[in-house]
């Protein structure tokens, strides 16, 4: 899929962070000012993104318990946990970007796919960016505590070119990825009714972005490239999910335009690398098998790779007829913990700490126990 059609964003931000400055030094032309001045972007949210710019500190407890403002406690926690997973996916997005725009095996394997891969991968992580500055910031003017999470910036970056040497929130090297969306979404199930769906992929303890430098050209690089194409669509139609669930739960009106509104791009996202994931090329590596989509599944609707659009499927009552939308929806399947519990069973938190997985849990809690007060 391509876009000719690419526009800039001279949107200004913070551009004194010496943090900011070493990553745009990383960045080759011609990425090194994205088309939505990714870069610069990044600025207005650099106190996030930096390590050990700030202490966590009761996160969960002072967004459960908010009252000030215009908004209640559960929508509080709402926010809260959505700002959370926000920082959480910017965090992965960061990785992403530094390999797939600073490392040109990487980027070679990734363009591979799709040659505007760097570029949307980049407009990807501004995006998510975005939605975390504009969150905590949101909550601080109603009197709710923002989410900082820097105190667990601890896990290692990659050691291959490109990467940053600094403290992650995220594990990109040891994923699980679950690749049975691909064929949920080709369905006319719906897990909310009980449905399951098997893998398309086995994608098992693999790395998505290259833990050293590799070759370019090599079947390990473009067998970790494949990996992140199908990881990018397993990240955002859980997004997708997320805010139409929350979105069920809200009381204020603004709350709910903020999280249908950023509940969209997600959706957005995941259309682009649903379609994207179908063009991985033809490559096997010990442990690891990436087919050619279109001459392994022709003629299987399940598994077609030109059927990107989600199919009509039960919704609501099974008495109904079915209607092509976001799947699933109900919180047992899409809340805050099942968010928790899919990123954790894919291995993107090894290594993280007790706390910090108490920390989610918290939160993940609290905005699932939200409820609309009408």
């Amino acid at each position: 899929m391509k876009n000719n059609s690419k526009q800039t964003n001279n949107e200004s931000g913070n551009d004194e962070s010496t943090d900011l400055q070493r990553f745009a030094d990383l960045l080759p032309p011609p990425h090194r000012l994205a088309r939505r001045s990714f870069l610069r972007s990044l600025g207005l949210g650099a106190a996030l993104l930096t390590p050990a710019a700030g202490l966590f500190n009761g996160v969960a407890r002072g967004a459960s318990a908010a009252t000030a403002g215009t908004i209640n406690s559960g929508d509080a926690a709402i926010l809260s946990f959505l700002a959370a997973a926000e920082l959480l996916e910017t965090d992965l997005w960061q990785q992403y970007t530094e390999l797939a725009t600073g490392n040109e095996a990487y980027m070679t394997a990734i363009e591979v796919i799709d040659d505007d891969f760097p570029q949307y991968i980049a407009d990807n992580t501004d995006d998510e960016l975005s939605h975390a500055t504009f969150l905590n910031a949101y909550l601080a003017s109603v009197g709710a505590q923002p989410v900082n999470l820097d105190a667990f910036r601890t896990l290692p970056s990659s050691r291959a070119t490109g990467a940053q040497q600094i403290g992650r929130l995220t594990n990109l090297m040891n994923l699980t990825v679950d690749t049975s969306w691909w064929i949920r979404y080709r369905s006319h199930q719906n897990p909310d009714f009980g449905a399951t769906f098997p893998q398309l992929i086995e994608i098992v303890d693999r790395p998505s972005i290259p833990p050293h430098d590799l070759p370019s050209g090599s079947k390990q690089i473009q067998a970790i490239a494949n990996t992140a194409a199908f990881h990018f669509g397993t990240i955002e139609q859980g997004g997708s999910s997320l805010y139409a669930t929350m979105a069920g739960k809200v009381s204020d009106l603004t709350v709910l335009r903020i999280v249908a509104s950023i509940g969209g791009t997600e959706v957005f996202h995941f259309a682009i690398w649903n379609d994207g994931a179908g063009d991985c090329p033809k490559v096997r590596v010990p442990g690891l098998f990436f087919p050619d989509i279109e001459e392994a599944f022709d003629g299987d609707p399940l598994r077609q790779k030109s059927l990107i659009m989600p199919e009509p499927c039960q919704f609501i009552d099974p008495s109904l007829p079915r209607c092509s939308v976001i799947r699933p929806t109900l919180v047992e399947n899409a809340g805050a913990m099942a968010a928790v519990t899919a990123l954790t069973n894919s291995g993107l938190f090894i290594g993280q700490t007790p706390e910090f997985f108490q920390t989610l849990q918290d939160l993940a809690q609290a905005a699932d126990s939200a409820s609309r007060i009408c």
